[in-house]
């Protein structure tokens, strides 16, 4: 039996990074079926500018807050969901600090650097790198430099890396694989699709992933990746 799943995602969405951690557990759980993993671009707000903007005064235009204890818990829908996600990454070994973000990047370029990355099989390494470099080490994933660094680290050639994103290349395939999974349905990351037939939606726990992959391969064994 095999499988291509195509996580769609973003690298500034916490519960994609949970979702990513409980994918892999639901890998090991799985062992006897083929699995072929794409990662495809979402980014939660497009609008912002590609220089980024503040964290603080974004999150609490779009939530009511950062979360932070000192806020009026009745004007902050964030803080419930924050706790939350502090206690599930620290079920799955993710460092979560939150308190520490203070820019809120632009995505587009840091879904580019996934592709590339993807084209070489480090897809889940650039994923993993651009999560821990936001949410732990609160870099700005947005600027070139700063991706630059990172794909070497991931194992990218940074010099080849810093030219592509000087450049245009790859914006048009990103924008378009972008439009194919919101008009597919996509209205919210994680999701999972697999063979392009079936779906799942958030993250859910790895025993939960691992039933969805066993169900799909059994009703789909032949396979039918994206085109």
């Amino acid at each position: 039996m095999s499988l291509v799943i195509e996580m769609v995602s973003d690298v500034v969405c916490p519960w994609c990074w949970l979702g990513l951690r409980r994918l892999k557990a639901a890998l090991a759980l799985v062992p006897h079926i083929e699995l072929e993993i794409w990662f495809r671009p979402y980014e939660l707000d497009p609008n912002i500018p590609p220089e980024g903007v503040d964290y603080k005064a974004y999150m609490t235009a779009k939530f009511g807050g950062t979360g932070e204890s000192g806020e009026d818990p009745q004007r902050n829908r964030f803080r419930a969901m924050r706790n939350a996600l502090e206690q599930y990454g620290r079920e799955e070994d993710i460092p979560f600090d939150f308190a520490g973000i203070t820019h809120r990047p632009n995505t587009f370029d840091a879904h580019r650097l996934v592709r590339w990355a993807q084209g070489q099989g480090l897809g889940m390494e650039a994923k993993e790198r651009l999560f821990r470099a936001y949410f732990s080490e609160h870099l700005d994933i947005g600027d070139h430099d700063v991706l630059t660094q990172l794909s070497e680290q991931i194992g990218l050639d940074p010099a080849i890396v810093a030219k592509l994103l000087a450049s245009d290349a790859d914006k048009d395939t990103v924008r378009q694989e972008e439009r194919i999974f919101v008009e597919m349905g996509v209205a919210g990351v994680p999701t999972y699709i697999a063979n392009r037939r079936y779906a799942a939606q958030g993250a859910e726990t790895a025993e939960k992933l691992a039933k969805f992959l066993t169900t799909v391969a059994d009703a789909d064994p032949a396979g039918v990746g994206p085109s």
